[in-house]
Parts: structure tokens; sequence; C-alpha cells
């Protein structure tokens, strides 16, 4: 998709999902190669449901379950009216798993971040235990495990302004990023063992207009709250192209599973973004702190060679998030807490 095909704005939640479930050629071919059906486990988040969906659309043959709590019954109806099929349970709980369905396609978006600083046992319990109650249950699968960039150290920006490889050591800070390289050795034990295949899927940050760094930054903006960049730059990638990532690495699985990191390929300026913002929404950003020497940054060079460039640039995503925050569309209500440097969400 070319951005002179991009859409300007977005009026409504509908014709953004619309949007953002659209697969591509690439995502079509794939899911066409690949055999079996998909198993989504927990669908219920941020987002699960326009993965959900856009993997109906790329592969209308193929049986799509999601599976997860649903404490938000709407969100199992918006699914099901997707026409997904949709089963209520328990991950921690591993009588419930063992008796889903073995299919062939696997991924593992289940996790706990806000609030971990608050439950810490339920928060290693959500992305520890899970994580090997499902990796243990499917081992005949191919498996795509959902982690974070969290999982490695702050990158100096002097001397790797790209950010961490997956080739960096691991050096995650708190406990939440410690609990997330536990999942992530979960995955690589039973893939090893059982000689599993997969991958392991290392985000920052996805951008939906309902959630995102740049909603955090234009809330804030249009409240005239200040913004802190002491965490002075991220990376970026739009939700849709995120997912379809995430399906399309169903294609290129390894046994044993090994990372790759998913997110823009631009080391973007947090002040320069807000700026940018406030310029689209007539209102000058309140900036304070001063940026640091390091920041949670990743690589995703391997990512970029292996699907190309992401189809919605920076700019578009800058447009859409002001015009949706003006407007004062819906929200997740949920922060991304990209600022945090202590590892405590």
């Amino acid at each position: 998709m070319s951005s002179n095909s991009l859409p300007e704005k977005f009026d409504n939640v509908e014709e953004l999902d619309e949007f953002m479930t659209a697969p591509g050629d690439g995502l079509v071919a794939d899911m066409a190669a690949i055999d079996g059906d998909i198993l989504i486990l927990g669908v219920s988040g941020k987002m699960g449901p326009t993965l959900a969906r856009l993997a109906r659309r790329a592969a209308p043959n193929k049986r799509i379950l999601g599976v997860a709590r649903f404490g938000d019954r709407e969100i199992k109806a918006r699914l099901e009216e997707w026409d997904i099929e949709t089963k209520t349970l328990d991950l921690l709980d591993a009588e419930q798993v063992q008796d889903l369905p073995r299919m062939k396609n696997i991924i593992f978006m289940a996790g706990m971040k806000f609030g971990s600083a608050d439950n810490q046992p339920r928060t290693w319990a959500m992305n520890v235990h899970a994580a090997a109650i499902a990796a243990e249950t499917f081992a005949d699968s191919r498996i795509i495990a959902f982690s974070t960039g969290n999982v490695y150290p702050l990158s100096d920006l002097e001397t790797n302004p790209r950010g961490a490889s997956e080739n960096t050591p691991t050096g995650p800070i708190g406990e939440y990023a410690q609990s997330c390289l536990g999942r992530e050795r979960m995955f690589e034990y039973f893939s090893q063992a059982n000689n599993t295949p997969g991958r392991i899927y290392r985000l920052n940050y996805a951008i939906d207009l309902r959630y995102g760094v740049l909603f955090d930054l234009a809330r804030r903006i249009l409240s005239k709250k200040p913004i802190d960049i002491s965490m002075g730059h991220v990376n970026l990638i739009w939700q849709g192209d995120a997912n379809e990532q995430a399906l399309r690495l169903l294609a290129r699985c390894t046994a044993p599973t090994t990372p790759i990191n998913i997110t823009g390929p631009e080391t973007l300026s947090v002040r320069w973004l807000a700026s940018e913002l406030g310029w689209r929404m007539g209102i000058k950003p309140l900036i304070v702190g001063t940026e640091q020497p390091t920041a949670l940054l990743s690589d995703s060079s391997k990512s970029v060679e292996m699907f190309g460039q992401p189809s919605v640039p920076i700019s578009s995503m800058l447009d859409w998030t002001a015009d949706w925050v003006s407007r004062g569309r819906e929200s997740f209500d949920k922060p991304t807490k990209y600022e945090v440097r202590d590892g405590k969400f």
C-alpha cells in the first residue's frame, strides 16, 4: 500500500478497524501457504481482536479460534460478529488449556504489564507459568509468542542509535521485564525439548488511534499537561503492520524458536513527536525534563529485510492521532507508560 492511498482520517471506530484489518497480498499468500487452523491465546487484549479479524480476512477458509477470560463481554461479542470463534477459559488452568483443540498455528498473546508492580506474583504467573503451560501443550504446533523490547537493556544513543538487535544480550530492568524474559525462556526451553518451531515476537510500540505512545502524547497536549522527555526516543509501528507481521511469521518459524524485533525502522525523538502533534492540533506542547543519553530502542533491520518497510509511515500516524484525539474519539484508557525508566509499571 502506497502512502498516497492512505486515508486522511478516520471518522469512527468501524472505519479504523476496517482499515487496520485489511490484509496485504503478502499476508494472504503466506496464509494460503501454511497448513492448519489458527488458535489465538489471550485474544482479548489491545491487539488481539484486530489480529484475529485480520487473520479471518486473510484466511477465510481457516478456522480462527480466540480464547481468553473475556472480562469484557463486548470484546467477545465483537469477535463473534467478525466470524471468529471464541472460548472463555483461564490460561493459568492447565486442565482447561489441555481441553483446547490442537491447532497447527498458535499466536500466544497473553501477558500482564499494567499493575504488575502492585501484583508481582500474578505478573510472574501470567507471563511465565501460562507460557509454560501453552508451550508444553502445543508442542506439535507452530508458536508465535508475543514478547517485548523491554527484555533489552537501555541503548546508548551515541554508540548504538538504532537500538538493540536480536544479538544484543538481554538485560531486563524491573520485575515486569524480567518476567517477560522468563516467558521467552519457557518457549525456548520447550521448543528445544520438543523441536517446536516458532518465533519470539519482541514488540515496541504498536500504534492504534485508541492507545499508544502518540495517543498518550496527544492527550497530554490537549489537556495541557507536561510531557517528560527523559525517555527521549522511541520506536513506533502501526498496529495493522505489527499484526500482519505476527501472522506472516507463521510461515517463517525456526526450530528451535528464535527472537525477532518488530517495530518501525526509525529512532524517533519524543520532543519532535510532541512538536509535530502540537502543530497539527494547534496547541504548543509543554515539554519538561531533559533527554537522557539512553533509551529503550530496538533495531528492526531483520524484520524490515523480511517484510519490507511498514505500510503506514509516521507522518500518517501523526495526522490520524492528532485528528482523533482533537475530536475526543474513543480511547482504551490504557497508557503505554513508555516514559518509565525504572521498569515499574
